[in-house]
């Protein structure tokens, strides 16, 4: 796991690599046995797109990536995790999502089967679950010692930190369970606080152009350490985590989702792109959206065109490292993107 110093409001312009080619598959973080996972196949020419990032989401769910993909990590606050997903498909904009999946650990095949199965994009929850086991997945506990013992000591800190505000008792010294309060109408509420950082992020999303100019954007996370139970997040929410179509290219994000599913920074990095713009000035575009508002969010967004020249941008952190495979770049190779402290 790569450890980031965090930085406020940090935004970057990276160099777009024009000397990428298809297929490739490039993903957030440094999630770099995904990627390899992905590439040994499809460097072959052999593996449609839908299939590269079903493979790659999957193997950081097997990986439990950082604990915040996958199982055992991120449990809620009543000690469980649960899973979001979603694919989302370039030749025929469809996708299938699936939010907050309890007891089934392969989120992105359940939400491929929502994609290719049924005429609905989303699903959600215990209906998620029996839909699931309905094409013969596995119920099964997706908590581990990491994730109980995690959520213990959470609790034995007095729940701290948690994403509750405006109620009783103190959520900022108690635990819950928390009452509404009457606030004057002459008091403002109470600013959003930072809890998202590099080592309490979420998601991989990935994307993928296989030979034939197809392309698919995907994501797969366990979510907010410590979350409301129900909560998701913007990965299973489409041009929020993330978004794709053939005539143009794709993107993903990660960080705050709470913040980002806002903005839509995926599906707007890719109409910026439809518009002219590079792969870096779009993903440039959606974060400085955000930046006006939240200064001192913390997120990234990954881009590429449809012909595979890719760049990202972020916030509030020092760097942000991201997988990508091709040809022309030799394999699989970890980038890394300096964030600046300048405002587009």
């Amino acid at each position: 796991m790569i450890h980031l110093k965090l930085s406020l409001a940090c935004v970057v312009l990276m160099t777009n690599y024009l000397n990428a080619s298809i297929p490739i598959v490039m993903n957030t973080w440094n999630f770099t046995q995904a990627t390899q996972k992905v590439w040994s196949v499809m460097e072959q020419g052999s593996l449609s797109a839908l299939d590269a990032v079903t493979i790659g989401c999957t193997a950081c769910e097997e990986y439990q990536c950082d604990h915040t993909v996958g199982y055992g990590g991120s449990p809620d606050e009543n000690g469980e995790t649960t899973l979001d997903a979603m694919i989302f498909d370039g030749a025929t904009m469809n996708m299938g999502a699936v939010g907050g999946l309890r007891r089934i650990k392969n989120v992105i095949s359940v939400a491929r089967l929502v994609l290719e199965q049924t005429k609905h994009s989303f699903l959600v929850g215990d209906s998620a679950t029996e839909f699931a086991k309905n094409f013969n997945f596995k119920e099964e506990s997706l908590s581990t010692n990491y994730s109980t013992d995690l959520w213990k000591k959470w609790q034995a800190n007095r729940c701290q930190p948690n994403f509750w505000q405006n109620v009783y008792p103190d959520p900022t010294t108690s635990c819950g369970p928390y009452k509404l309060i009457d606030l004057p109408n002459d008091i403002p509420m109470k600013e959003e606080w930072k809890f998202f950082a590099s080592d309490n992020h979420d998601t991989i999303g990935m994307i993928a152009i296989d030979e034939n100019g197809n392309i698919v954007a995907g994501t797969s996370t366990n979510g907010a350490n410590h979350k409301i139970p129900g909560r998701v997040g913007d990965s299973p929410i489409p041009g929020a985590g993330a978004y794709a179509d053939n005539e143009v290219g794709a993107a993903v994000a990660t960080g705050d989702g709470d913040i980002m599913m806002r903005f839509l920074p995926s599906f707007l990095a890719v109409e910026e792109m439809r518009r002219g713009a590079t792969p870096t000035k779009a993903a440039k575009v959606a974060i400085n959206r955000i930046v006006k508002k939240y200064p001192d969010f913390f997120g990234a967004v990954l881009v590429s065109t449809r012909k595979g020249e890719f760049g990202a941008a972020c916030n509030g952190m020092d760097s942000f490292p991201f997988s990508v495979a091709s040809k022309n770049l030799d394999g699989v190779v970890l980038k890394t993107v300096d964030c600046s402290s300048s405002i587009y």
